[in-house]
């Protein structure tokens, strides 16, 4: 299959299944009553709770201007901070559910389209893929969070050593050290780029891993890595698709810059814009993965099974076969009796 192959019939899947467009929305929805509700609502009672005044909170940059030690800030508003972070971080754990299992019920729901083109969107059989694969997702997500904190700690060493070559080239000459510092920024960029994105191609490629095979999250962590060196076209595709999406939203974003300059309306009109934006940007996040669902599907999937086609008459041939690599002894024929003549 071509990369254009796959590009098209991405789009045309997900032009078919709208509707998962809408349950994209729908969790954005419930991110921001979630944001109220989980944050907004404890705070507002932490305010009366602790006796604080709302009016201080205008005044809060003087405040802290005046308090020279951020101890001070903590002690005044410890009640309030104890509170916000554990808001937070139950925010952040309903956050991760919620987008885990939507995003769960919606790579399940393309696998099932992938594999049989007349299947269609349906609420059922998207809450039951979210439902089987939630916890695969969270040992997957967990692992590429650490492969993600890995990157960054590579990185961080790459930083501090060109840190130390660039302060050591300024004791020489500073027209080295200017020439290093630009040369080793953009082969910091550079490195940091690739690995960030071989690290994405991973993500979604383990997704469908998990999705099709029904592999375990370490599994499939080790299948993916071996599916992308053998098969370097896919992780081409995944960049081709990545710097797509890349530069619509960069034109999402210089196309909503104007509303800024408008003095009232444009903050009227930014918001109708914005919930525009994120619906093209949720379309186009679904068409990459459909993408990368058909592809691997027609590489990996339908490889393996045009193998077993292959190789299962020819096992069976090979067991009906006789043994020929002993010698054969040929048994000696019984006498055949004689027939008696007639008396």
């Amino acid at each position: 299959m071509t990369y254009s192959d796959a590009i098209k019939n991405g789009f045309r899947l997900v032009h078919k299944n709208w509707q998962l467009v809408l349950v994209q929305l729908a969790m954005m929805v419930i991110s921001c009553i979630g944001f109220f509700v989980f944050i907004g609502i404890p705070l507002a009672v932490a305010f009366v709770m602790f006796g604080l005044d709302l009016t201080e909170l205008t005044r809060l940059k003087d405040l802290i201007g005046t308090m020279r030690e951020p101890s001070e800030i903590i002690s005044r508003y410890m009640g309030l901070l104890i509170v916000f972070l554990i808001s937070f971080l139950i925010y952040l754990l309903f956050i991760a559910s919620i987008g885990i299992y939507v995003f769960g019920g919606s790579a399940g729901l393309i696998g099932r389209m992938v594999r049989d083109n007349t299947a269609g969107f349906n609420m059922n059989i998207f809450f039951s893929e979210g439902k089987r694969l939630f916890f695969p997702l969270v040992g997957f997500t967990t692992i590429i969070g650490l492969i993600f904190i890995g990157v960054a700690f590579v990185l961080g060493l790459f930083g501090g050593g060109i840190a130390a070559i660039i302060s050591i080239a300024k004791e020489h000459e500073a027209t080295l050290a200017l020439f290093l510092g630009i040369f080793f920024s953009l082969l910091l960029f550079c490195v940091g780029l690739v690995l960030i994105v071989c690290a994405l191609a991973l993500t979604l490629y383990g997704v469908a891993s998990i999705v099709f095979k029904g592999s375990g999250p370490l599994k499939a962590t080790k299948e993916t890595i071996k599916y992308l060196y053998h098969h370097l076209d896919a992780l081409w595709l995944y960049c081709i698709a990545f710097a797509g999406y890349i530069l619509a939203s960069f034109l999402l974003i210089l196309l909503g810059t104007p509303f800024s300059l408008i003095p009232i309306a444009g903050p009227i009109l930014a918001l109708p814009y914005q919930l525009f934006s994120y619906t093209v940007q949720s379309y186009l996040g679904l068409v990459i993965i459909c993408t990368i669902f058909i592809y691997y599907f027609s590489t990996e999937i339908r490889a393996e099974q045009a193998t077993e086609l292959q190789v299962e008459p020819v096992a069976e041939w090979v067991t009906q076969m006789p043994d020929t690599s002993q010698p054969q002894v040929s048994e000696p024929t019984p006498p055949q009796p004689e027939k008696e003549g007639p008396e």
